[in-house]
């Protein structure tokens, strides 16, 4: 017995000819016309899509600006209060130096009660000296800890301030957008499941040079009509009439010369 050939698929090339792909347009389990009907339909629910996210306008931008606005601010007052955590912990290792400071300098001054001579008087003079400039510089440590602890709280409520602003403006555009996405849910779920249900029959080769074409185009229109009796539907550039023939006929992937789209039999707006 023969043994059955498996076919080669060849892999997809975001950068294919449309050429390749009008030579393999043919090859599927559907036909050609059913195809080309397909792809109109799966444009046809695109649009209905992209309408209901223009209506919803800047909205969702808006909120993710919003969000990450917020994310940001949380991160500048987390980081103030670590700082002032910081400060807060210097000022009360520079207090215990100075404790400890004036338990030494105590000590020193004891000790020139007793001395043998002025040698032994000037070396533990000399050890009560630093230890008054490191008191000093333990009590000018604390007081630029004070100053800056109290900047970053000015900061802290700055932030505050900008955040509770932004968490209203949020709430309030959010509510704008839930009651929009809410009002149409139904018909984007209805849209949703048509568009998905014309992506299931169409080939993954075709779909990507769909979504190639609509992602290359201001409009999005990857599928369009013939407009006006002799045009391209999406650049409007005239198309010869052998061309015309052949859109009409449903027999083969026909792409406009002009802006690349593909051109389909414009009886199917009837149906």
């Amino acid at each position: 017995m023969a043994k059955k050939i498996k076919k080669v698929e060849t892999p997809i090339d975001q950068r294919e000819t449309f050429v390749s792909l009008m030579k393999s347009f043919a090859d599927s389990d559907i036909s050609v016309a059913e195809k080309l009907e397909t792809l109109y339909d799966l444009q046809q629910a695109d649009n209905e899509i992209d309408k209901l996210m223009q209506n919803r306008g800047e909205l969702p931008t808006e909120v993710a600006n919003l969000e990450e606005e917020l994310a940001e601010l949380q991160e500048k007052a987390d980081s103030i209060n670590d700082m002032i955590e910081e400060f807060t912990k210097t000022i009360a290792n520079k207090k215990q130096s100075i404790i400890d400071c004036d338990n030494q300098i105590a000590a020193y001054k004891k000790q020139l009660e007793s001395v043998a001579n002025s040698r032994e008087y000037d070396s533990i003079n000399k050890e009560v000296e630093n230890q008054e400039l490191e008191r000093l510089i333990a009590e000018k440590c604390i007081n630029e800890s004070k100053v800056a602890i109290a900047n970053a709280k000015a900061d802290l409520e700055d932030i505050k301030d900008r955040a509770s602003i932004r968490e209203e403006d949020l709430a309030a555009k959010k509510a704008e957008l839930e009651s929009i996405v809410e009002s149409t849910a139904k018909l984007e779920e209805s849209l949703v499941a048509k568009r998905e249900a014309c992506a299931a029959k169409i080939d993954e080769r075709t779909m990507s040079a769909y979504n190639r074409i609509r992602a290359s185009v201001s409009n999005h229109l990857a599928v369009v009509t013939i407009y006006n009796g002799d045009s391209c539907g999406g650049c409007f550039n005239t198309i010869t009439p052998q061309r015309q023939i052949d859109v009409a006929s449903n027999k083969k992937l026909i792409i406009c010369e002009h802006c690349g789209r593909i051109i389909v039999n414009p009886d199917f707006d009837q149906k």
